[in-house]
């Protein structure tokens, strides 16, 4: 399975993926996922957001055990981001028959559509969408960098944009939600765990800074005669890294758009994106507050205009505390840790008991293609799902 899906959406001089929603490696994988389910005799089906499904007994039935992940990458991410948690759901199932269990429940393995947001800039649409998170109306909106919208790109790909919406029904099914997913960060490499259980994920958000200020010749204009927003964006990008170290939260800007992108041309907007973690709401507002007071002073001085807006958020996370010391319980003697990570069990965690498994990466390296994890532990994360389904399906 972990070759087959592996050169999809690979770019021959990065060696990153970009497997983007409603694209052809988006397809391909989708692709994949069906053929995976078919060759296993789990019914098939597409959801009205896109989301795939491979069923193990009657959907309708209820209570079902839900498994699974999401294929799509970030802009030359890695191959363990997503996939290793559908891949590994897939080999879970393989153990449990070579087990010869008896299911008592519906199992169901998925793969959630644009998890990363790296297309339409918002993360997990797909399980947004069917938790209700995010209105049909806005998901119209959403645009890609060359100016298609969601609805375009559904279309193009044969799906109906007009049937997405909150998905009540499907997810009133599922009496338990287990993700997997590799690492992002080293946790579990600093302990010498191969698996962990995730206790909770940190409040995050991102929000797009627009500095507007005048365009000019860079060649004539005087220095104390401009109005350079690229100076402006630059101090609020050395704020956000004071403020977060300030506080022990994260602040990053990692994109950036300028106009008239000219080099020889001060710039009349620079747009850049902030995307900020804490461990709780608190220190969020804290870190953001500041960055975006230093963002409002510096402007000042410069004559640049800022203005803010928060593009998306999602609150702290608690996961199940039944069901995530259900897990702890089955699995021994394993650490439970939070992430500063947002996930699909993140977004349905408001909706449906849910519960994640971490797979110790090395380096802690993610989104990245130098993201890894041994085949050793990709093994032990696979029989740990396994024994966890087990006790939740099997019973």
């Amino acid at each position: 399975m972990w070759r087959d899906l592996l050169p999809i959406g690979q770019d021959a001089d990065s060696r990153g993926y970009r497997r983007y929603a409603w694209t052809g490696a988006d397809a391909d994988c989708r692709a994949w996922f069906r053929g995976q389910a078919e060759a296993r005799g789990l019914t098939y089906e597409v959801d009205r957001n896109g989301n795939q499904w491979a069923w193990l007994g009657d959907p309708a039935a209820g209570d079902a055990v839900v498994t699974g992940s999401h294929l799509d990458s970030v802009p030359d991410g890695g191959a363990f981001d997503g996939p290793l948690g559908v891949v590994s759901s897939f080999a879970a199932l393989d153990e449990l028959r070579g087990r010869g269990v008896e299911f008592s429940r519906p199992l169901a393995i998925t793969n959630f559509g644009d998890e990363e947001g790296a297309r339409f800039g918002l993360a997990c649409v797909g399980s947004r969408l069917a938790a209700g998170q995010l209105s049909v109306e806005k998901a119209h909106q959403l645009t890609d960098a060359d100016g298609v919208t969601l609805p375009q790109a559904m279309e193009r790909a044969g799906y109906d944009p007009e049937a997405i919406g909150a998905d009540d029904e499907r997810l009133a099914r599922i009496g338990a939600f287990v993700e997997l997913h590799v690492e992002q960060g080293r946790a579990l490499d600093l302990s010498g765990d191969a698996v962990g259980v995730a206790s909770a994920i940190w409040p995050h958000g991102r929000w797009r800074f627009d500095f507007r200020g005048e365009a000019n010749h860079a060649g004539t204009t005087r220095l104390e005669d401009r109005r350079d927003p690229m100076l402006t964006y630059a101090q609020t990008v050395l704020a956000a890294r004071e403020y977060a170290a300030r506080h022990g939260a994260l602040a990053t800007f990692g994109k950036v758009g300028v106009e008239p992108n000219g080099v020889n041309a001060i710039p009349s907007l620079v747009r850049g994106w902030l995307d900020s973690r804490a461990a709780d709401q608190a220190t969020l507002d804290a870190v953001v507050g500041g960055i975006e007071r230093a963002a409002a002073e510096r402007g000042r001085t410069d004559g640049v205009d800022v203005t803010v807006t928060r593009e998306s958020f999602t609150p702290v996370v608690e996961f199940a505390h039944d069901l995530r010391d259900r897990l702890a319980k089955m699995l021994g003697d394993v650490p439970v840790l939070p992430t500063g990570a947002g996930h699909d069990a993140g977004i349905l965690s408001a909706t449906v008991p849910t519960a994640m498994l971490f797979v110790r990466n090395p380096t802690g390296v993610s989104h990245s293609p130098a993201e890894h994890a041994a085949e050793d532990d990709c093994v032990a994360g696979v029989r740990a799902l396994a024994d966890v389904l087990e006790g939740l399906a099997c019973n």
